[in-house]
């Protein structure tokens, strides 16, 4: 059973304000949440697409999204290649032979599904081959990671994704186990963690592993270049008036979009004596929300794991 609680589900797909003969992509399928929601506004002349590299996401959400008919096409792919999967799945190109659709919603992070389910390695809690693939298909795995890459490599996506300061000292930890036998499983990998981080800061701030295992996850997945490539490409696919709404689970992503966003919102350079603006520099984006929506007292007590999410909106001008 896929089950997994929809993060910010009314706000983020309010943010699209959608159309009934609009095209919209759900770019992260996962449990269906958003994408039913969307496709419950749709009319007979609208459609949605929805990307996933996950096959138990995508066999889950084919049963629940059933009743949309071919309103939905669901789509086996990493979201950085929104551009190819709208092209394959037939989307009205621009004049310039670009896919346009008139909405797009990223929820960013792992699903409670992934995290929950222990052969698939993405957990400290239980003990399981390491793993953490989301397309199970992919060459990268979390054992091949810990075991294979330079200790200067490992140090670095520790402390850059995970944000952990003893990430020298997890990674020569890591290093001189992995030179007597591989590491194999979460569990081992967790003790080492918890060894390369001094006893006093193991008693604050939760689950010793939970960073470092965040950077290995982000980095097996890469993550942080797919987001970037998603939402170059996606902005690039948004009609004019088409928005895209977009969850994000910790700082590093969060950083990423509000910086994608910004690279779109131009300011006129002209000194404030000119009677015209002669620089050119014109908007491709505006904000919808100028601060990040967050979950309300009422959802955080449903579901704790939505505690550091945050929406951004943005629409396409003309």
């Amino acid at each position: 059973m896929f089950h997994h609680i929809t993060v910010l589900k009314e706000e983020a797909v309010e943010g699209l304000a959608v159309k009934p003969d609009g095209i919209y992509v759900d770019c992260t399928l996962g449990g269906a949440g958003h994408s039913e929601r969307i496709a419950a506004q749709l009319g007979p002349q609208g459609r949605l697409i929805g990307l996933d590299q996950d096959d138990a996401a995508l066999a889950f959400a084919g049963e629940k999204l059933l009743p949309f008919g071919d309103r939905v096409t669901l789509v086996k792919t990493n979201f950085r290649y929104i551009r190819q999967a709208l092209e394959k799945a037939g989307v009205p190109l621009s004049p310039e032979g670009v896919p346009q659709v008139d909405g797009i919603l990223l929820d960013l992070g792992v699903s409670s599904p992934q995290l929950d389910e222990a052969d698939r390695g993405f957990s400290y809690h239980q003990d399981a081959e390491l793993d953490m693939r989301m397309d199970q298909t992919a060459s990268l795995t979390a054992r091949k990671l810990v075991n294979e890459w330079p200790e200067g490599e490992l140090a670095r996506i520790l402390f850059e994704y995970g944000e952990e300061k003893f990430a020298r000292r997890i990674a020569s930890v890591i290093v001189k186990a992995r030179e007597k036998a591989p590491i194999e499983t979460t569990g081992q990998l967790a003790e080492l963690i918890k060894e390369g981080i001094p006893a006093a800061a193991r008693r604050t701030g939760g689950h010793p592993a939970k960073r470092s295992f965040q950077a290995i996850r982000i980095a097996v997945n890469d993550e942080l270049g797919a987001l970037e490539d998603v939402l170059e490409q996606g902005i690039e696919c948004l009609k004019p008036g088409g928005r895209i709404s977009v969850i994000t689970f910790h700082s590093l992503e969060d950083r990423i979009v509000k910086q994608a966003f910004a690279g779109h919102i131009e300011s006129c350079t002209c000194p404030p004596d000119f009677p015209v603006c002669v620089c050119g520099r014109k908007s491709t984006l505006r904000l919808v929300n100028r601060k990040p929506i967050v979950p309300g007292d009422n959802e955080l007590e449903i579901n704790q794991r939505a505690r550091s999410s945050k929406l951004r909106i943005a629409e396409k001008l003309g």
